[in-house]
């Protein structure tokens, strides 16, 4: 008996290792969040973000309209939009200043100190989720992202 119960464990353990699977864990594909928030404001439009997801060829917009934290990326709940949408959209990843992906993640300037609102910016790239929230206000953000935050108006305000 004391034979059987070392070969009945040997077995046991090859069979349940035989039995295990690698798993395959599939790449998240890149893609940029942004849109814009105002605190002391009321109605549906005051916090606008939207999620773009290029390999799909899918925009989508956030159904929570939270206010963004300084300290934490957006965690949102995203509904698929428009073909049509996505379309207004769909180069906006491209537009993204090379001197924003160096930046460390944070604040840039003094988004909605008073009551100006802020630009939500999030980048998911090669593995690596940054984030920034962008003061409104040109006089408070570097130079090279005035271009960047006027595209994001216009973006934003078309997607209303």
């Amino acid at each position: 008996m004391s034979f059987f119960k070392p070969l009945l464990l040997s077995t046991l353990l090859l069979a349940g290792l035989g039995s295990c699977k690698q798993e395959k864990v599939e790449p998240t594909q890149d893609y940029l969040v942004f849109g814009w928030y105002h605190g002391f404001c009321r109605g549906e439009s005051c916090i606008e973000i939207f999620k773009i997801d290029n390999a799909a060829g899918q925009l989508y917009e956030d159904t929570q309209d939270k206010y963004p934290a300084s300290d934490a990326p957006y965690d949102g709940v995203y509904a698929l939009k428009s073909p049509a949408q996505y379309q207004q959209v769909q180069t906006l990843p491209q537009q993204i200043p090379a001197q924003l992906r160096t930046q460390p993640v944070g604040i840039i300037g003094q988004p909605d100190f008073a009551d100006g609102g802020g630009y939500y910016v999030e980048l998911y790239d090669n593995g690596q989720r940054k984030f920034w929230l962008i003061d409104t206000q040109k006089n408070n953000i570097p130079t090279y992202l005035h271009p960047f935050v006027d595209e994001l108006s216009a973006k934003i305000g078309s997607l209303q």
